[in-house]
């Protein structure tokens, strides 16, 4: 007989979100120490959580982002009927979403309100936007019962790294181990108004490469021609890992790195949760609403009346609330990581 209570995630589809969904996962564990977790998401962040000691297993989404696919949704609902879930928790609010663990018969499917999924939930919430401020509140919040007290305590996302994955890169890309490197993250998915200068970011390079650090280079292939304009302004001194490694390389090299400089992106999310030092630049976006969830983190934002604004470009035509953070700053706040906790 079953002893403990079984749970389906159905997971986001982004690399930050799934960061702050451990939260989730730790608190549900806190809760519940004996539950079982299982989170259903796209195949591209399984080895994310595997690195997430919460996760019993993830089921990977057979269908890309964006894809409706009724059939394949209903479909994937019945093959879980066997697992006997007790209750599923959807993060995502789309529709499309709430499928799969209808047709999976989980007894106790929770999720805010969304896409009018009334009949596909039965645990609907209504999201109060007022109140939970923050992404990873509502994702917490969910793993609450509806009348628990608002807004949630938000355990911090914790990766963990074993030194044998660590040690895999570092014999794939030799490198040289030190104390005294900095890992810059020049991209972000969403668009230009959250990314830092590229002329701002070689500056930080060729300063820190001056005193002896090491620069490496974090990104997806869509960050490749920043990348290498950084590194060829810094005279080709940094170590350029972007389009060259997968999720779980990135995350492993990353938890190798001492300080990092971010945009609000994924990344940025992943150096929280493994407890690096960073500064995080926020320009379109708003710190309040997914901030980088680590007490060492210093966020820096000018807060223009025309900020946030969540757009992809500058809808003024100068991002100003980017270009007006200079090199000199960035490289204040990495010194003054250094002198703090360790």
């Amino acid at each position: 007989m079953k002893k403990y209570h079984k749970i389906l995630v159905v997971g986001p589809s982004w690399v930050g979100d799934m960061v702050m969904a451990q939260s989730l996962f730790i608190a549900l564990k806190n809760t519940h120490p004996d539950c079982r977790i299982d989170v259903l998401a796209p195949s591209w962040t399984l080895s994310l959580l595997e690195r997430m000691p919460e996760v019993s297993k993830a089921i990977a989404m057979p269908l890309p982002r964006g894809k409706f696919g009724l059939m394949e949704r209903i479909k994937l609902g019945l093959s879980l009927r066997s697992e006997g879930y007790d209750q599923a928790i959807l993060l995502p609010n789309s529709w499309k979403s709430a499928i799969p663990p209808f047709f999976a018969n989980i007894p106790i499917r929770t999720g805010y309100i969304g896409e009018c999924r009334w009949g596909l939930l039965n645990d609907a919430r209504k999201l109060d936007k007022n109140l939970l401020t923050m992404t990873v509140q509502r994702f917490v919040a969910l793993g609450l019962p509806a009348d628990a007290p608002m807004p949630p305590v938000c355990p911090q996302p914790a990766i963990t790294i074993s030194k044998d994955r660590q040690q895999a890169v570092i014999d794939k890309f030799r490198l040289t181990p030190s104390a005294k490197i900095l890992a810059l993250c020049p991209g972000a998915e969403y668009g230009p108004a959250k990314r830092w200068p590229t002329e701002y970011y070689s500056e930080v390079a060729r300063h820190k490469i001056d005193q002896g650090w090491q620069v490496w280079l974090f990104g997806s292939d869509k960050d490749k021609a920043v990348a290498e304009q950084i590194n060829r302004e810094a005279s080709g001194f940094c170590t350029d890992f972007t389009g060259r490694t997968s999720v779980a390389e990135a995350v492993d090299l990353m938890s190798l790195a001492n300080t990092v400089v971010s945009n609000d992106s994924g990344l940025m999310h992943v150096a929280a949760a493994l407890d690096k030092k960073i500064i995080a630049i926020y320009g379109s976006s708003d710190p309040g609403f997914t901030p980088p969830l680590n007490d060492k983190a210093q966020v820096i934002s000018l807060n223009l009346d025309c900020a946030p604004c969540f757009k992809r470009d500058c809808p003024l035509g100068h991002t100003h609330c980017l270009t007006g953070i200079t090199p000199d700053r960035v490289l204040e706040y990495i010194t003054l990581t250094q002198s703090g906790p360790k």
